[in-house]
Order: C-alpha cells, then structure tokens, then sequence
C-alpha cells in the first residue's frame, strides 16, 4: 500500500468510485455474458443424434455392415450345399484330328490318321445327404459322334434317365459337422455386428465428450477472460488511489493475461476435436458450426448383475463363439480319426441306355444300364502319422475347453464389473453435479465480496480454480456415466431402458 497521504481530489474520487463500483462492476460482467452470448448460429446435436449419424454413415459402421454382408453371403452358401443342385454341362463340339494309337481286334496296336467330332450334353440333379455325408443323383445324357474322313458315318448314345448315389463309410463327414457349425457361425456374425454397432455409440460418445468439454471449456475461459479483464481495470482505479499494493495488481493483470492464453488453448482443442469427430463421422459437410448439447436426462434405472449376465449369454456373440470352438475342436478329432482307419466309397448307378446311327432311334428300346464300385483304402504303415495327428486333435481339443472355460470366467467378472462401475459412476455423477452447483455459487459470492474488499485477490483465484475444477470433475463424471451405459448396452446387448433385446435386424435380399 502507498504510505504517502492521498490528495484530497484523490480522496473525493476514490469515494465516488467506491459509490458506484459494485454496480458498475455487476454491469459490466452481465453485458460480458450477453455480449458472449451473441455468437454465430450453431447447429445443435445431442448425444443421441450423434450416435445416430455414426451408426449410419461413419466408415467404421460401413465396414461393419460390409463384414454382416459377407458372413450372410457364405451362410447362403453353405445353406445351398443342403439343396438340390441342377446343371447342364456338355461339348459343343469337341473336334480331334490327330494321329493316334488303335488296338485292332487281333489285339494288335497300330497309328491310324483319325478325324472325328465328339459333341454331348448332359444334364444332372444332384443332391448331399448330410445325415450320412453322400449324395444322390439323377441325370440325363445325350452323345453323337461324326467320323470325318474315309471312314466317315454318324452315330448317337442316349441315356435318357439314370439314377445313382455315392456313399462314403468309416470316414469323416463334412456335412454334418457343417451343419453343426456354420449356422453358429452365422449367429455369431449377426450378434457380432449389433456389438459392433454398440460399439460404434462407445467410441462416439467419447468423441462426443472431447468436443463438448472443450466448447465449455471455451466457454467458462471467455467468462473469466471477460470478469478477469474487468476485475483488471478496476483494480487499475483501486491501485491509482492507493487502495490495494502493486504486487496484486501485477497478480490481477497476470490472471487477466492467463485467461488469454486460455481463451485461445480452448479454441485450438476445439478445433482438433471437432476435426476428429468429423472424421469419425465420415467427414460429413453438413455438420458444420456443431454445438452439442450438454446430456442432462440421466436414464434412471437399475441394473443387477443376474440380469446383466443373463441377457449377456443369451445375446451376445462371444458365448455363440466360446460353443463354435468347442464344436470346432471337437470336429478335428472327428475328422482325424476318421482319415486314420478304414475309407470305403461305395458307388452305384441305375438306368437306360441306347446306341443308334440315328436320332429318331436312339430313343428306341433302351437297355438297361446298371453299375456298382465299391472303392477302399486301408493305412498299412505310415510311420505314426496318423496316431500323431490323432493325439494332436485331442491335445487341442483340451487347450480350447480349457482357454473357453477361462475366458467364459473372464468375460463374466467383466460385466459384474461394469455394472458396480455404473452405480459408482451415477453417485459420482450426483455428487459432482452439486459439488458444481456449489463452486458456481461460491465463486460469485466471492467475486462480490473481493469486489467491497472483503477478500483478497487470492481467495478470489482459489474461488476461481476451485469453480473450474467441479466443472471439468462434472464432466468426466457425466462422460465416465453415459460411456459406461453405452459399453454395457454392447456388453449384453440389452437395453435396459426399454426392456428389449437390442438387435440391427438381418441383411436384407
């Protein structure tokens, strides 16, 4: 403080000043909010709405949908093998002109210059048996061949139905593994996506949460760039009457140049946040001037554990997954022991058949066709080979019951813990939102009582940190709630707020 005894002019100013300054003051921090106030129009998103466009057109949703499509499309793959399958195939023509090796009736070999045109069509109706791994067929034939040359002529051969089948024994069945197999790969592939669609509002919501508390950030460091600038200049009046010492007006002007820097630190994370969240989104053009708005409506409901994990295994695809391997380890064994022992095919065939010079009677008083092979092949010594592969299939069929049974324990605690996480997170949301309410009110009580000097420029700053950290702890506290909501919808797929499985429904024909 200056010691020198003020001027009485001084003095009559001094008084004046001090008549007027809580309303000037209080003036002049109201028109900094109106002023602040008066920004560019904004395009205003919720949280949801965010999510929202992000489950529709971000690149990561796109890349989820184009792996649902894939998986749907091998699944109709598979489903087919399951179908009757028609064809026609044939030789339109198939001309030859070589010199070739004939053995003649005496049982001679000769080369003879040979010419001909071999021309065929055959259709065919073949369906799998997935109960026994084999297969059905029934077909028709129809062959000409035209002799060129010296020795030319014509003739056809017709077999105008015939019907057979093809039947492994002792071995491994594909079919029926398949069968056993893809549809829960399927299933997995659909839960699989909706998880990453829920997956899709986690990471948004983060991204969300970046850009919100910036913009609030900016917004609460252009409040007090405005107080700390006006504060600034009226302690500038109290310094010129001798009220207050220099080393608080040095700290007033140093507040008032650290509101500055904050001011721009602001507008640069919002900057970089905003460009990350249009990224993620897309790079959409049409979200430009975004202004979030701030998730007050907090869902007010309870979450137990018996029914988090319940709906888990039900719907999520990890428990879909932890069966296809056991299945798929169960299947190697199988297929192991079943190409280590006794193979037999058995194939046979039944139908008519006719040879003649012309069309119009190669139709005529078929003859029967009739063929049956009955193939095997038995390992004689193989060196162990086939032991070892068995006992290979079997030692990894334990490690997969044992890695499933563990990550079935893992993914289990995971959700237990996610849902303590989310009643802490929802008292700790409470708690910060008062402690909040608090700060806000007393750093105004205590701009009024610094500005009649009942405080010092200290307490006033303490006020002040103290107001922006309740604010920031607020907001990691609302983002700590609506993030772990969100990971628990993908946890167990399952909306807690409305009762209902969450699903994003099949790919369309």
């Amino acid at each position: 403080m200056h010691n020198q005894a003020l001027p009485q002019t001084s003095i009559y100013h001094y008084i004046n000043m001090k008549k007027y300054l809580v309303p000037y003051t209080l003036c002049c921090l109201l028109l900094s909010s109106v002023v602040y106030g008066q920004t560019e129009k904004k395009q205003k998103y919720s949280l949801q709405e965010i999510i929202t466009i992000s489950k529709k057109q971000s690149p990561i949703s796109l890349q989820a949908i184009n792996r649902k499509e894939n998986f749907y499309w091998r699944y109709r793959t598979f489903l087919s093998d399951y179908k009757p399958q028609l064809s026609l195939s044939g030789n339109l023509p198939n001309y030859n002109k070589s010199i070739e090796r004939i053995t003649l009736d005496d049982g001679s070999d000769v080369f003879i210059d040979r010419g001909l045109v071999n021309t065929d069509v055959n259709l065919s109706l073949r369906q799998k048996i997935g109960f026994t791994g084999g297969e059905v067929f029934l077909s028709s034939e129809l062959a000409r061949i035209d002799l060129l040359g010296n020795n030319n002529g014509t003739s056809f051969l017709s077999t105008p139905v015939s019907i057979g089948f093809s039947q492994p024994l002792f071995g491994y069945n594909e079919l029926k593994w398949n069968k056993k197999i893809e549809p829960l790969r399927y299933s997995e592939s659909q839960k699989a996506y909706s998880e990453e669609m829920e997956g899709i509002a986690v990471q948004t919501t983060d991204l969300f949460f970046d850009l919100l508390v910036a913009q609030i950030t900016l917004k609460i460091s252009e409040l007090n760039q405005a107080n700390n600038d006006t504060i600034y200049k009226i302690g500038q009046g109290r310094y010129n009457v001798g009220k207050i010492a220099e080393n608080e007006l040095l700290q007033l002007q140093l507040a008032s140049m650290e509101s500055d820097q904050r001011v721009t630190q602001a507008k640069m994370d919002i900057e970089t946040s905003e460009l990350r969240l249009k990224i993620f989104l897309g790079n959409n053009e049409g979200l430009k001037n975004i202004e979030l708005i701030e998730p007050l409506n907090v869902p007010e409901i309870e979450i137990d554990e018996e029914t988090a994990l319940a709906e888990a295994k039900k719907n999520r695809a990890k428990f879909v997954q932890f069966k296809r391997q056991k299945l798929e380890a169960e299947r190697d064994v199988a297929q192991a022991r079943g190409n280590s022992g006794l193979n037999v095919n058995i194939t046979g065939s039944y139908g008519f058949t006719r040879n003649a010079p012309d069309f119009t009677n190669v139709y005529q008083n078929p003859q029967n066709q009739q063929r049956l092979r009955i193939g095997f092949q038995i390992p004689i010594l193989d060196w162990g080979r086939q032991k070892a592969m068995i006992q290979t299939s079997v030692a990894n069929n334990k490690l997969v019951q044992s890695t499933v049974s563990q990550e079935e324990l893992n993914f289990e605690q995971e959700i237990i813990l996610k849902v303590k996480q989310f009643k802490i997170f929802r008292s700790r949301l409470i708690l910060a939102r008062r402690a909040d309410e608090i700060a806000q009110r007393r750093y105004t009580v205590a701009q009024k009582r610094y500005l009649i000097s009942k405080i010092n420029i200290t307490d006033l700053n303490i006020a002040l940190q103290d107001k922006d950290r309740a604010k920031r702890d607020y907001l990691e506290a609302l983002r700590g709630f609506w993030k772990n909501y969100h990971e628990i919808r993908q946890l167990t797929l399952y909306d807690f707020e409305r009762k209902e499985v969450i699903y994003y429904g099949d790919v369309k024909n």
